[in-house]
C-alpha cells in the first residue's frame, strides 16, 4: 500500500486526519504548512486549487475534506474498528455524528476564528464572533443529547466520529469558547483528550515543525 501524505497546518481541520492516522497506527508523510496555506504558501495552489487543508494523497485517492477522510481511512484500514458498517447497530448516527462534527460544530467555529482572531484589527467584527459563539454552544446540546445513551458518539465504542466530532471540542478549547457548562460534553471531551493517539498527534506536528 502507497505511504499516504497529509498536507497540514497545526491544529486546524487536518488534525483529524493526523490524529485518524495515529489511532490506526497507519505510516504516513507530513507535510507542514503555514496558516493559512493559501496566503503563506504560495505553492500548495499548484496541488489544491481552493488552498484548503487537509489535502490526502494516496495512491488515486484525492480528498480534502477531513471528515470524509477519516471514513476513509477507518474503511480501509484497522479491520474496520474505527468504523461502524452498514446493518451494524449505530450506523446511522455513526454518519450523522461524522457530519455533525464538521457542518454543525466547526463551522460556526471558524467565524469565530476569523472575526475574533485571523482578520486585520480594523476587519474584525466583535458581534459575528459573538453570535457565532453563542451558535456553537446552542448546538452542544445536541451532542450532550448524543451521549445520554453512553460513552462514544455511535455504536457505544470510539469511532471516526467521536474524532470528527472531539476536533470541534479542541478547537473550542483553542477559542476559549467552553463547553455551554454541560456535563455529559465536559466528560466526553476529558476522555478523548486521554487517547494516546491523540498525544501523538500532537508531538507529531510539533516534531515536524521544529524539523
Amino acid at each position: 500500500m502507497t505511504i499516504p501524505t497529509l498536507y497540514h497546518c497545526r491544529d486546524a481541520r487536518s488534525f483529524r486526519v493526523l490524529w485518524m492516522l495515529e489511532e490506526l497506527e497507519a505510516g504516513y508523510r507530513l507535510e507542514l504548512l503555514p496558516f493559512p496555506p493559501r496566503d503563506r504558501a504560495p505553492g500548495y495552489l499548484e496541488l489544491n486549487p481552493l488552498g484548503t487543508i487537509p489535502l490526502f494523497l494516496e495512491g488515486e485517492a484525492r480528498m480534502t475534506e477531513s471528515a470524509a477522510i477519516c471514513q476513509y481511512l477507518a474503511t480501509t484500514r484497522g479491520d474496520g474498528r474505527f468504523a461502524i458498517a452498514p446493518g451494524e447497530s449505530g450506523y446511522a448516527a455513526y454518519l450523522d455524528a461524522l457530519s455533525f462534527g464538521e457542518a454543525t460544530l466547526t463551522f460556526p467555529q471558524t467565524l469565530v476564528l476569523r472575526y475574533a482572531m485571523l482578520e486585520a484589527e480594523a476587519r474584525r467584527v466583535p458581534q459575528v464572533a459573538d453570535d457565532y459563539r453563542q451558535w456553537y454552544l446552542a448546538r452542544l446540546r445536541g451532542l450532550e443529547a448524543m451521549l445520554a445513551e453512553g460513552d462514544h458518539v455511535a455504536g457505544g465504542r470510539f469511532t471516526a466520529a467521536d474524532i470528527s466530532v472531539g476536533y470541534a471540542l479542541m478547537l473550542a478549547e483553542f477559542l476559549r469558547i467552553g463547553d455551554g457548562g454541560l456535563p455529559r460534553v465536559a466528560a466526553y471531551w476529558e476522555r478523548l483528550r486521554a487517547r494516546p493517539a491523540l498525544g501523538r498527534a500532537k508531538a507529531a506536528q510539533l516534531k515536524e515543525q521544529a524539523a
